[in-house]
């Protein structure tokens, strides 16, 4: 019933964090109904380990039929430079089957000219990017932008022919205006896990997200992890007018990390399609129909 455009899996279970292998990600899916997913290396150091490419094409390609690749360039591999080849990667990875470029998230400026140069060669190349945001500098992963997201806003501007895919609690916070600018993401507790809180409530202003969406096509949303659930569902008239408003431009994704993870949002889409808030056209399009065509599956 659903494609998850955003998984994450290791060949091998990995130290420390509980991430999933590729078996137990197919369990998961068999159990709640999920027939096919991508799955997205971590690259950049600020969130994990390095995983590597070629780890990713080799899950898919023992299990084909339930995953997809994606790939994964850290902007400041090959030379550490503004104008590094990082098209030659991504051609190569492209070549070997991947459908996009992500999830992007070092811990640099979304304008930084080493992510430009990333995002410049992923437009040049034709592969749809997904990145994570953050609202600070230092001891967080996620590329970091202003309140109101005047660096997306400048990228999506620079890039019109990529496809960016706004992700997390940077992005979705912005669904509706910010009460303040602690609501756009959480931070290390420097004992251990994370602190924060996301916004509540209904939404009496819309934020930039709906409007950044209206004025530049290139700009979609992955609804994976809480945080989208959070905004859409914060406010039970807006949401489904929101998902169906942008229909075409949504896809459902997981975030999968660990076996035991919640996955809310197939909750809400299901009930939302029974309870007629969106339509059963709505529905396929964001559950599956959009994901097959944005990725060529």
């Amino acid at each position: 019933m659903f494609i998850d455009m955003h998984c994450h899996a290791y060949r091998k279970p990995p130290p420390i964090y509980p991430f999933q292998t590729a078996e137990q990600v197919i369990e998961r899916y068999d159990a709640v109904g999920i027939d096919m997913g991508a799955l997205l290396p971590i690259v950049s150091p600020e969130i994990y380990l390095p995983q590597a490419n070629e780890d990713i094409l080799e899950m898919v390609e023992q299990h084909p039929d339930r995953f997809f690749a994606f790939c994964n360039i850290d902007p400041r591999a090959i030379c550490y430079s503004t104008s590094a080849p990082l098209g030659n990667l991504l051609r190569h990875y492209k070549d070997q089957g991947c459908r996009g470029l992500g999830e992007v998230m070092p811990n640099l400026p979304l304008m930084h000219p080493m992510v430009q140069n990333l995002f410049h060669h992923a437009e040049q190349v034709g592969l749809p990017v997904v990145f994570d945001g953050s609202d600070q500098l230092e001891g967080d992963f996620g590329l970091y932008d202003d309140p109101g997201l005047p660096q997306l806003e400048h990228t999506l501007q620079r890039f019109p022919d990529l496809i960016m895919f706004g992700h997390g609690p940077v992005f979705w916070s912005e669904i509706a205006r910010l009460q303040t600018p602690g609501e756009r993401g959480y931070l290390f507790r420097l004992g251990g896990g994370q602190v924060g809180r996301l916004p509540t409530g209904p939404i009496d202003e819309e934020g930039v997200v709906p409007k950044l969406m209206r004025v530049y096509p290139n700009l979609y949303g992955d609804l994976s992890d809480g945080t989208p659930v959070n905004a859409l569902s914060r406010d039970p008239e807006y949401g489904p007018k929101f998902m169906t408003e942008f229909q075409d431009r949504l896809c459902y994704g997981t975030d999968l990390c660990s076996p035991t993870q919640p996955l809310a949002m197939i909750d809400l889409l299901l009930d939302w399609r029974e309870t007629g808030k969106i339509t059963e056209e709505v529905f396929q399009k964001v559950a599956r129909e959009n994901a097959i065509r944005i990725f060529d599956l």
